[in-house]
């Protein structure tokens, strides 16, 4: 699936183990940089093997900064500490854009989700979700999948 050609699919709810912060724009990057090792190390501890490939979800404030949180999808829902935390990410309709280039770049696979949904007359139904399938130092070709869940009016 390319960028310019999202597509719809229906998925299930799956549990997750996340670390959250709340970020400015220019301090995601830097914190992305060790959110996926602090969480695959809890991982590791506790015997739980993660089922799908890291994500990050963004909820925009109204002052501009960012809530989010970083993990990766679990079979079953994990108890937690004080750092990591159990969360899911929603079932039900999505519509799925695939980004493949640089970070700088991803807001093409926004652009033609919003651009999809506009044509489809759907609406967004809660905060998108990127999934990462390849490791950061591969950053001219990373392969990244655009999620938005939706409902149609």
């Amino acid at each position: 699936m390319r960028t310019d050609h999202p597509e719809s699919r229906v998925v299930h709810e799956q549990p997750t183990a996340v670390l959250r912060a709340t970020l400015h724009r220019d301090e995601v990057r830097r914190w992305f940089r060790t959110a996926f090792d602090v969480v695959a190390e809890y991982l590791r501890r506790h015997g739980i093997a993660p089922c799908g490939f890291p994500f990050a979800r963004y909820h925009i404030r109204s002052d501009g900064s960012f809530e989010v949180e970083a993990g990766f999808p679990v079979a079953v829902r994990i108890d937690g500490d004080r750092q990591i935390v159990p969360s899911s990410l929603p079932g039900g309709h999505v519509v799925v854009a695939w980004h493949v280039g640089t970070y700088e770049q991803l807001g093409d696979a926004y652009r033609a989700l919003d651009d999809w949904l506009q044509a489809e007359r759907g609406a967004p139904a809660g905060d998108a979700w990127e999934v990462y399938h390849d490791p950061p130092h591969r950053a001219q070709r990373r392969r990244t999948e655009v999620i938005q869940p939706f409902r149609l009016n």
